[in-house]
């Protein structure tokens, strides 16, 4: 209910219509992969475990081009009209590199997304990741254009941070790991924005659900609270990943469902500090939710 008022203060603000064309090819598409897959989710939470059904059953609906207006995907992908946003937004105004980001800010129109009160040029969520972005900048003193030529995403959303990446760097390489069915969901969103996105490793950008295709090496892993939302004895199977990156960057609560994140992240700190300078941080303007506070933190790493 609380999601449903905030977003009406802009859900009145029109997109730009998508091609109907080309999205009735993309849903054909969808449907017909669906059909060759059998259904896995012995890696996820209980949590994720309903919340992949529920994509299964976006993934059949002829209204999928709203996809970002489904409270479910809100609830799980999609930041919108919540106050410590503009925090975020402040800062990035704040920043030298402020018209690099105002850049990045650009909301597409795919899956019609609600835009931000305050900042009706962009929504919430893409506002959050850009934030994410420069918080990596400054800890680590990099430029992302410069150093940044591929990245490996644990859990890729929608596709929003793959989006965000393609405006920095047209040539970005680009792997997107999650479940199948959210894979199939960004390639509906990467393909609307005219992305070289698919199933195959030559594409920019790569949708992987398999781990044994996970063994190159990459300059960024990245993963926005997914690492800390998966069974801990599957996230230690991407410790190589991790490990054999340039730069680290993961975003995490303190606790979820039974485990505790802190605990593990800062055993992880300590497993990496012979290869990286670590640190963990805590996110200045996120507290978690109106119902459940706990604190968030970034674990940010560069090679030594």
């Amino acid at each position: 209910m609380l999601r449903f008022f905030a977003g009406s203060l802009s859900a009145w603000y029109p997109n730009k219509k998508i091609s109907l064309n080309k999205d009735i090819k993309l849903r054909k598409y969808i449907l017909a992969k669906i059909k060759k897959i059998r259904r896995n989710s012995n890696n996820l939470q209980k949590t994720h475990k309903i919340f992949n059904k529920k994509i299964i059953n976006l993934l059949h609906d002829n209204n999928l081009k709203n996809f970002l207006r489904k409270n479910f995907i809100q609830k799980m992908f999609f930041l919108q009209n919540r106050f410590f946003i503009y925090q975020e937004l402040m800062e990035l105004k704040k920043s030298k590199k402020w018209n690099f980001y105002k850049n990045l800010l650009v909301e597409d129109s795919i899956g019609n997304p609600i835009r931000y009160f305050l900042y009706l040029k962009s929504s919430g969520n893409k506002i959050n990741h850009v934030y994410h972005l420069s918080v990596l900048e400054n800890e680590l003193k990099i430029k992302l254009k410069k150093r940044i030529k591929k990245v490996f995403e644990f859990g890729g959303g929608y596709g929003c941070m793959a989006r965000i990446f393609s405006k920095i760097n047209k040539n970005i390489k680009y792997t997107c790991f999650d479940t199948f069915y959210v894979n199939l969901l960004q390639y509906y969103y990467l393909s609307h924005n005219n992305l070289n996105v698919g199933f195959e490793k030559n594409k920019n950008f790569f949708l992987n659900s398999k781990l044994e295709n996970t063994k190159e090496k990459n300059d960024l892993f990245i993963a926005n609270w997914s690492l800390s939302e998966t069974p801990i004895q599957f996230r230690n199977k991407f410790y190589f990943k991790i490990a054999n990156s340039k730069y680290i960057f993961i975003c995490f609560q303190e606790k979820f469902e039974n485990i505790d994140n802190l605990k593990y992240f800062n055993n992880l700190k300590i497993k990496l500090k012979n290869k990286f300078n670590i640190r963990i941080t805590k996110n200045r303007f996120y507290k978690g939710n109106f119902i459940f506070k706990q604190n968030h933190y970034f674990f940010i790493g560069k090679k030594l």
